[in-house]
């Protein structure tokens, strides 16, 4: 935005002399009493991007919260935590580490014990101390050997198509023909 002071003109004067506090604008001089010029609207620079990687929480092993845990990062438990885990990142549960609670994370990686769902995460890896007491959907999973399951697995679908490839191949109201009518 450009400031003028109204200077009065000198009447002997036919051309308007700049006046000595002109601003400089646009590379060029502008004398007191020209016309204001619109200055250009000022451009909105997008956000940047998250580059920066993203931090980790701790539950350290000494610790038993009870609660919810929503947001954006990783988060490592290694105590007892009561409560549900939503995150955008990873979970991992370490072996001393007991979770009660449903868990909607990126990646989850189990070495303690889980009682609850997972749910929609990409990868679940379930490591030889692990155990996981509930449901579990993942686009891919990892199991040890070792490692223990009470519960229902769903992997490898997608979701769009999983609905209608239930049924089986060829099979129409799954009746299990194999013939179409």
């Amino acid at each position: 935005m450009a400031l003028w002071k109204d200077q009065p003109q000198a009447k002997s004067s036919p051309t308007p002399a700049p006046a000595p506090d002109a601003l400089e604008l646009s590379g060029r001089f502008e004398s007191a009493n020209a016309e204001p010029q619109p200055m250009p609207a000022p451009a909105i620079a997008p956000a940047p991007a998250r580059t920066k990687p993203l931090s980790e929480s701790l539950i350290a092993p000494d610790i038993a919260i009870e609660g919810k845990i929503e947001g954006a990062g990783h988060v490592r438990i290694a105590g007892r935590f009561k409560g549900d885990v939503n995150v955008r990142g990873d979970l991992t549960i370490e072996p001393s580490a007991k979770v009660n609670g449903s868990v909607r994370a990126e990646k989850v990686v189990i070495s303690g014990e889980l009682t609850g769902n997972i749910e929609n995460a990409t990868h679940v890896e379930l490591q030889p101390s692990g155990a996981v007491t509930g449901d579990l959907k993942a686009v891919s999973l990892t199991v040890a050997a070792g490692s223990r399951m009470r519960g229902h697995v769903e992997f490898g679908w997608d979701d769009a198509k999983g609905a209608d490839t239930h049924n089986g191949a060829g099979h129409k109201n799954g009746n299990g023909s194999g013939l179409l009518s």
